[in-house]
């Protein structure tokens, strides 16, 4: 399950001072600027590619037809840096950015087009709401109150159709509460798109029932799989999320989404273990012969989980270098038998294929990627 990589790449720290918002200056501006100079000479690194992810979205964008097609860029752009994934995805065409919070709203300041905040407004995000160039997602009609309340501006709106999480009812849509709201966009959001649901169809109706009712300007209801639905499902507005990432849940994406992804570890000891010998937490390998071992530099504690124990593997020009023992919280053992050159400090690529990598650890390919951890430095194609 070999990923995707590109050939020029640029250094971009997690930790950049740019990528830390306005909050927290003084003390935390000098610690997060330390960290910043530390990791930009990290041995760990993510390299990402930015053709891959900017096709992604223009493929995205396609099999939306005459929806406009936005991003999910929360969770600190899925974990491979919001600021660089928005720079790369406005240059490509993209307009419409959601985020989960208004500290990461924040962060994209200046940057975003157009950029909501999924979780709408809490009594106490108003000051930092009225003062944000972002929208709110409002959730609930105690929310559609406060804002208009506080005089509030733009914002967009979250009905629940089903999935019953966040968002104010059908009814509660069509009542009159968002009247004098200056509504950009009904947003609602699919529970079952990544499965062939009855739900699915359930949902769409619910929301198009909605059509025309409410002072909306435009209607969002797909993400990533549910643009993989069909026409019927794309309305004004769709908002990908993981297929933006490498993420390909149902078959029709897979042909057009790629690997954005590849983590890049370093070796830090190289040693001879003896026949018989074990390697790691609970010595669950064992060596049958004397075996070439190399210590890499990643491990749980970086988004690369136990489950790769004993079935991972690490690149090579080629080579495949199987993860033996047990993955600990810093550090990862490969066997390099079949690489004699390698040694301390030479980097090696982890096996990472996004989808592949989902299947053999039992974990969503959004876990991984958002688990990956601030101990890389971010280097982005170029």
């Amino acid at each position: 399950m070999r990923s995707n990589s590109g050939s020029a790449w640029a250094s971009k720290s997690i930790a950049d001072p740019a990528r830390t918002g306005a909050a927290g200056a003084g003390e935390t501006a000098r610690q997060a600027l330390t960290l910043a100079r530390m990791n930009a000479n990290s041995p760990l690194c993510l390299r990402l590619d930015s053709e891959a992810l900017v096709s992604n979205w223009r493929a995205l964008d396609r099999m939306s037809g005459s929806a406009a097609c936005g991003a999910a860029v929360k969770a600190d752009g899925y974990g491979l840096g919001a600021e660089a994934v928005v720079r790369r995805l406005t240059e490509a065409g993209c307009r419409d950015f959601f985020v989960a919070t208004w500290a990461e709203a924040e962060r994209l300041r200046g940057l975003a087009p157009s950029l909501s905040v999924l979780h709408g407004v809490r009594a106490g995000d108003m000051a930092a709401a009225l003062e944000s160039d972002a929208r709110p997602v409002l959730c609930t009609p105690e929310q559609v109150l406060r804002w208009k309340d506080a005089g509030g501006g733009p914002c967009d709106v979250m009905v629940d159709t089903g999935m019953n999480r966040l968002g104010i009812s059908p009814e509660d849509a069509v009542s009159g509460l968002l009247d004098g709201l200056a509504l950009e966009t009904l947003i609602s959001h699919l529970a079952c798109a990544d499965e062939d649901s009855p739900m699915n169809a359930v949902q769409r109706a619910r929301f198009a029932a909605l059509a025309g009712r409410t002072p909306a300007r435009r209607m969002s209801l797909a993400n990533s799989c549910g643009i993989a639905l069909g026409s019927g499902f794309h309305f004004d507005l769709v908002r990908p999320g993981i297929a933006l990432y490498g993420g390909a849940l149902v078959p029709a994406l897979a042909p057009v989404v790629r690997q954005v992804v590849q983590p890049r570890a370093e070796i830090l000891q190289r040693r001879r273990v003896a026949a018989g010998e074990s390697v790691g937490y609970n010595a669950i390998w064992r060596a049958e012969a004397d075996t070439e071992v190399a210590i890499l530099n990643i491990g749980y504690a970086d988004g690369y989980f136990r489950a790769f124990s004993n079935s991972g593997a690490a690149f090579e020009h080629g080579r495949t270098l199987p993860v033996i023992g047990r993955v600990s919280m810093d550090l990862t053992a490969i066997r390099v038998d079949a690489a004699p050159h390698l040694a301390e400090g030479d980097r090696v690529d982890i096996d990472f294929a996004l989808m592949d990598a989902a299947r053999q650890s039992g974990m969503s390919p959004y876990e991984l990627l958002t688990a990956m951890g601030q101990r890389y430095s971010r280097q982005w194609s170029e």
